[in-house]
Order: C-alpha cells, then sequence, then structure tokens
C-alpha cells in the first residue's frame, strides 16, 4: 500500500513538472524563433511605427550643438538680456508717474510682452536648432518614412492589465536602469568639472555684473560641453542596444517564415498544380496542332520539333510542337497516327529545342538545314 502511494505521488510531481515547464517555451507552439527577420515583417514593423532607434542619440547631440553654439554666442545672448532687463527696470519711474489709485495695467502687460517676445526672438536659434538636430538624427538613424498609424487610437492602450505589465516590462526596467546611470554620470561629471573650481566661484561677490555673468557663462558652457560629452558615450551605447534589441524582437520562427511565403508567394502546392495544368494545356494545343506539321525532326529517342511551313501565313518555317523524352515519344506517335513524316537529324532537333518556342518562327541561321528537311519531305511526297 504505501509502494503505491509513493508511485502515485511520483507520477504527479512529474506530471506537474512537465506542465510547469511548459510556462518557458519560447511561445505557444514551442517553436524557437532562429530566422532572421525578412523585408516584409520589417517593412511591417515600420508602417506601425516599430524601428530600431535611440532618443538618446538626439538629446547628445542637440546639447553638443547647443552648447557649441552657446560657446560662441553666449556674450551677444548676456548682453541682450541684460538691455532688456535695464530697459524695464527704466520703466518702472514711468509706472509709477502713471499711477493715481491704480495700477496702469496696460502700460504693464504691454512692457512685459515686448521684453518676452524680445527673449523669445533671442532664444528662437535654439529652438529651431534643436528641433532640426533631433530631425536629422531620426533621419539618419530610420531614414524618412512619416507613419501616422502609431497616432491612431486603439483600445488596447486603455486595457489596465496590459498597462500593469508594461510598467512592470523588461524595457522598463532597462528604462529605469538607463535613467539611474545617466544620472550617476552625470553627478560624477558635475563633481569631477567642480573640484578643482570652487575658487572661482567665490570670487563671483567680489565681481562687476557683467565679469560675473561671463564667468558663469563660460562655467557653465564648459560643464554643459563635458555633459554632451558623456551623454554622446551613452546614446552610441544605447544605439547599439537598440539595434540589437530591435534585431532580437523581429527574429521569426521557421513555420512564420514559411507562412510568410504562403502569403506573398502563394502556397507552392498549389502553384506546382497551376504550373502542371499550364503545362497540360499547352501539350494539349500542341497535340491538336500536330496533324497540320509538315515534318516532326527528331534526335531520334530524345527530343522531337514538329515543323510547318506555310508561305501564305508565315515568311518562314514555324515550331508548332516539341518535347522531349516521353513527350517526344507521344509526338512521334501522333505523327505517325496523322501521317506526318519524321526526319532524324540529331544536331537540328537539339538546336530547333533549345533555341526556339512554341509558335515562333524558325530563326535565319537554322534556314538551310530546316529548308533541306523540308525539301526531303516534300520530294518524298511527290510535292517537288
Amino acid at each position: 500500500m504505501y509502494t503505491a502511494c509513493r508511485a502515485a505521488d511520483k507520477d504527479i510531481l512529474q506530471l506537474r513538472i512537465a506542465y510547469n515547464l511548459q510556462f518557458f517555451a519560447e511561445d505557444a507552439n514551442g517553436a524557437e524563433k532562429t530566422e532572421q527577420p525578412t523585408a516584409k515583417k520589417l517593412d511591417d514593423a515600420r508602417k506601425d511605427g516599430q524601428v530600431a532607434k535611440s532618443q538618446e542619440v538626439a538629446t547628445a547631440f542637440s546639447l553638443l550643438v547647443l552648447f557649441l553654439i552657446l560657446r560662441f554666442g553666449y556674450t551677444f545672448i548676456g548682453e541682450n538680456f541684460v538691455s532688456i532687463f535695464n530697459r524695464t527696470y527704466d520703466n518702472i519711474p514711468n509706472i509709477a508717474r502713471l499711477y493715481d489709485g491704480h495700477l496702469p495695467w496696460a502700460y504693464i502687460t504691454s512692457t512685459l510682452n515686448g521684453a518676452m517676445i524680445t527673449m523669445l526672438l533671442i532664444c528662437a536659434p535654439f529652438f529651431i536648432t534643436g528641433f532640426l538636430i533631433a530631425f536629422l538624427c531620426d533621419i539618419v538613424q530610420v531614414g524618412f518614412k512619416p507613419t501616422s498609424k502609431p497616432l491612431q487610437p486603439k483600445l488596447s492602450k486603455l486595457n489596465p492589465i496590459s498597462g500593469m505589465k508594461k510598467i512592470f516590462s523588461t524595457r522598463k526596467l532597462f528604462e529605469l536602469a538607463k535613467s539611474i546611470l545617466k544620472l550617476v554620470i552625470m553627478a560624477a561629471v558635475i563633481y569631477s568639472f567642480f573640484t578643482g573650481r570652487t575658487e572661482s566661484l567665490f570670487l563671483l561677490y567680489d565681481m562687476p555684473l557683467k565679469q560675473a555673468i561671463g564667468l558663469m557663462g563660460n562655467l557653465i558652457i564648459d560643464l554643459g560641453l563635458r555633459i554632451a560629452a558623456a551623454y554622446m558615450v551613452i546614446a552610441f551605447a544605447d544605439l547599439i542596444y537598440q539595434r540589437r534589441k530591435f534585431t532580437k524582437d523581429m527574429m521569426m520562427t521557421k513555420q512564420e517564415v514559411k507562412d510568410e511565403f504562403k502569403n506573398s508567394e502563394g502556397d507552392p502546392q498549389v502553384k506546382a498544380q497551376q504550373k502542371r495544368r499550364m503545362m497540360q494545356a499547352s501539350q494539349r494545343r500542341m497535340m491538336q496542332q500536330l496533324p497540320q506539321a509538315d515534318v516532326v525532326i527528331t534526335n531520334p529517342t530524345h527530343y522531337a520539333v514538329a515543323i510547318k511551313y506555310d508561305a501564305e501565313e508565315a515568311e518562314a518555317p514555324m515550331v508548332i510542337a516539341k518535347g522531349a523524352d516521353y513527350l517526344a515519344q507521344k509526338i512521334k506517335e501522333a505523327a505517325r497516327e496523322n501521317g506526318v513524316e519524321i526526319v532524324e537529324n540529331k544536331p537540328l532537333a537539339r538546336m530547333l529545342y533549345a533555341n526556339v518556342e512554341v509558335g515562333e518562327l524558325v530563326p535565319p541561321e537554322l534556314y538551310k538545314a530546316v529548308a533541306e528537311v523540308l525539301a526531303y519531305v516534300y520530294h518524298l511526297q511527290g510535292k517537288v
């Protein structure tokens, strides 16, 4: 009794292990994705907005270019901002003189609007440059093929279960780890930059305003260029990872490749059947035209070519039937049944079979050889 129970428990344990192992299968069918993605699958993925690109590349190049622009234009920008501040500050007495128990909001609004518009014009090159850099980086990575499909609303996006899966997915964990790594690297760059420059920061208290702004501008630009260089390394590493991950995600099983080939090219078995039917129909037409032939030129066993010549219909003899091996035998049998002469000429039969299709005229280089055969046939039939 005890032995039987132990055996039953063992069988149940094995069944549980076998059942649980199904969770580790590559997909529902247990098929492993070993095949490279086809061009069709990559094109479909691109239409869906799935491409191998890194957003970090655009961010890195934008930072680098913007800080380079600041390097050569921060003096102009700083002077304009100081000028805006001075004009706004100089208008304060005018506002005070206009005060008569209530604030002159129209004058204040126009003053502030003018200052804001001027600042936007000064900052516009930065915004435009950032947009162009991001746009060009995306084109360099994946080319220019816009699609609106990712913007289309999907009910699946409202599914809370799918949303929770995305939050705790491997992709989100990787993005979290990447963000933490970026913070650590940026903190290390900032710390190493200011380690030897603390004395310069304390000198700001004793400097005139313009000189202090110049010093702070230099420090910010130097730090920004270092951060952009560090971010560039992160961006290229992320680009390599994104491309490898995209290729891995696009991998296909052997069955998927076969199914795609069937859908795009048609089922090979169906195509073979269609080809076979077309050949059979072509052979029937040949056999129906064979009684009209003047002669059948043979190899004698491997090839057979039926020739017809009608000076009123064509300027040269025409091939109306041809075949090899089994079909050649059928052509000769039909020729005997219909009283068509059979002439053995091995080189001519091979040349005609290899170079002239059914329904085509004999080429000029074979005129003489075919004419000799026709003359021989006409002589036998008493036509000449």
